[in-house]
């Protein structure tokens, strides 16, 4: 796929631009599913076989989804500064910004509470999980994906599977806990991925191997 070139060492690639398109459809057919607050019946039966696995996986998954909290953007942004990496900073504080405002927008438009109620008695409740309150969609789903997006440029090929993977460990782990249903992650995750790669078009990303050291500063002629 060709790339669009956005000035030496960055690029703008049409991949991302397909991803906002994406990503964009995802949430939009999650709230035409979920707009009478009901949950599918194919929905609660996914629902309970992830809520339904054992307690004992509390303990190694509960970590997991405080990647999602609202610091971790703040805290990416950090680390993302202190290797002078200045873009990224950038779009991990607009990435936590933007979270906040559409996250709310999405809540405004689709009222569905958590599995508390909309589940009933069958959701396994575990740790201090909200029972109350609209839960489509997940805003931990929607940060860690967003965060992901734009981290994915800067990690070595070989690496490139672990911000996946920790944001399907966060998706799950909502579920598992009984915070969210899946389409709540699901739909999280589409809008996650719309404001990582929207930023990812606005910021550009980084040409070529990705390495978490900063650029190189030229000489003055």
């Amino acid at each position: 796929m060709p790339m669009l070139h956005s000035g030496e060492g960055w690029l703008r690639r049409p991949v991302d631009a397909a991803a906002v398109v994406g990503g964009c459809a995802v949430v939009v057919a999650g709230m035409l599913i979920v707009r009478d607050g009901e949950v599918p019946g194919w929905e609660r039966r996914a629902f309970l076989v992830v809520n339904g696995a054992p307690d004992q996986l509390l303990g190694p998954l509960w970590p997991f989804q405080q990647l999602g909290a609202l610091v971790v953007g703040p805290t990416v942004a950090a680390v993302a500064l202190a290797a002078r990496r200045w873009r990224l900073a950038v779009g991990a504080l607009a990435a936590t910004v933007l979270k906040f405002v559409l996250e709310r927008v999405v809540k405004v438009l689709v009222d569905r509470q958590r599995p508390a109620k909309s589940i009933g008695v069958e959701a396994a409740l575990r740790g201090d999980v909200n029972t109350s309150g609209r839960s489509f969609v997940s805003g931990h789903a929607v940060l860690s994906a967003a965060l992901a997006v734009l981290v994915l440029p800067y990690v070595p090929r070989r690496w490139r599977a672990v911000p996946v993977t920790m944001v399907a460990l966060v998706c799950t782990t909502r579920v598992y806990v009984g915070a969210h249903n899946p389409l709540d992650v699901v739909c999280g995750a589409a809008l996650g991925v719309t404001i990582g790669s929207a930023l990812n078009l606005v910021l550009g990303v980084p040409v070529g191997e990705a390495r978490l050291e900063p650029d190189p500063v030229l000489p003055a002629e």
